[in-house]
């Protein structure tokens, strides 16, 4: 078996589709000897799933288990996706993975995209910190211009070059030495992480060197 974590996708080899064919007939779930053929379409949606449940997604990275149930973290924000669930059979895959219940397959019976459900109200209008940057798609897609706002105060915030460290080892020590620095002058310091994994490591280093942390 392949695996390719940037498409979050399997490839299974010869060896793999044989040893899988095999178990499944005998439990008599195997129609006809092949699994790629027609009638085993379902058949091979659950291995395929299963497989990427097992070797693709993480617990705490990808989704966490929180009061019996799979959450979706967002992969973008990493916030946690309250209602959302992974489509395909994947959730359930997941839910076995994880021995919590696994709920029914849901069904969507209509959707929508971002873009077109707002451009379904008459008049549309909001504020960001980051719009500048997607003014021509914000041009583009809902007609609206950009405008800048200028500060009150002349800016005196610091954009530096970044860090590049050999090991994380070195990485995570620089950032406990940045952070008790500022700690001790009394200066906040937000630092953001791809993942509850490394957010809760970092966390525990901190906690060890008795920084106050608030979530």
């Amino acid at each position: 078996m392949e695996i390719n974590e940037e498409r979050k996708n399997v490839l299974l080899k010869d060896s793999g589709i044989k040893k899988i064919e095999f178990n499944l007939k005998k439990i008599n779930y195997l129609k006809g000897n092949s699994l790629f053929d027609n009638e085993n379409l379902e058949a091979y949606q659950i291995v395929n799933q299963s497989l990427k449940a097992r070797f693709i997604y993480e617990k705490d990275k990808d989704y966490i288990v929180k009061d019996g149930q799979i959450v979706v973290i967002d992969e973008f924000s990493g916030r946690l996706a309250q209602g959302r669930r992974f489509g395909e059979g994947l959730h359930q895959s997941l839910e076995a993975k994880e021995n919590v219940k696994i709920q029914a397959e849901s069904i969507t019976l209509a959707s929508i995209t971002f873009q077109n459900y707002f451009k379904k109200y008459e008049k549309l209008a909001g504020m960001t910190g980051t719009a500048q940057t997607e003014a021509e798609e914000f041009l583009e897609i809902y007609g609206l211009s950009v405008i800048e706002i200028p500060t009150n105060k002349t800016m005196i915030r610091l954009d530096r070059n970044d860090q590049i460290y050999k090991t994380s080892e070195e990485k995570y020590e620089a950032v406990l030495n940045l952070v008790k620095n500022k700690y001790q002058n009394g200066q906040p310091l937000l630092i953001g992480t791809t993942s509850i994994e490394k957010s809760n490591f970092i966390s525990e280093i901190l906690n060890k060197a008795e920084v106050l942390i608030m979530y």
